[in-house]
């Protein structure tokens, strides 16, 4: 399933910013960046679950946010994309 994960991480210390280094992280290791703090991930139910997760042990939750959209596996008809820096196909095979 397409998931579109966005998230809002207050960089006010240099606590927050060593969280929103780690949030983009972990979100790079699962999908692909598609604007600053969006991401596009297919994950299967357990990656997500290990995500979201991960995900939440690393915010404060009194500072930050994370919302996670669950586009389904049908997602390539309700993705529309205009103008530039388009995405990848990241189920398409990549060649070297």
């Amino acid at each position: 399933m397409l998931v579109l994960i966005t998230y809002d991480v207050s960089t006010v210390s240099k606590g927050g910013q060593k969280r929103l280094r780690k949030v983009s992280k972990a979100c790079q290791n699962y999908g692909q960046r598609v604007q600053n703090s969006v991401f596009e991930c297919v994950l299967d139910s357990t990656q997500f679950e290990t995500l979201k997760f991960e995900l939440m042990s690393i915010i404060d939750e009194n500072q930050d946010s994370l919302r996670f959209y669950r586009l389904g596996n049908n997602y390539k008809s309700k993705v529309v994309h205009l103008g530039v820096k388009e995405s990848l196909d990241i189920e398409s095979p990549l060649i070297i």
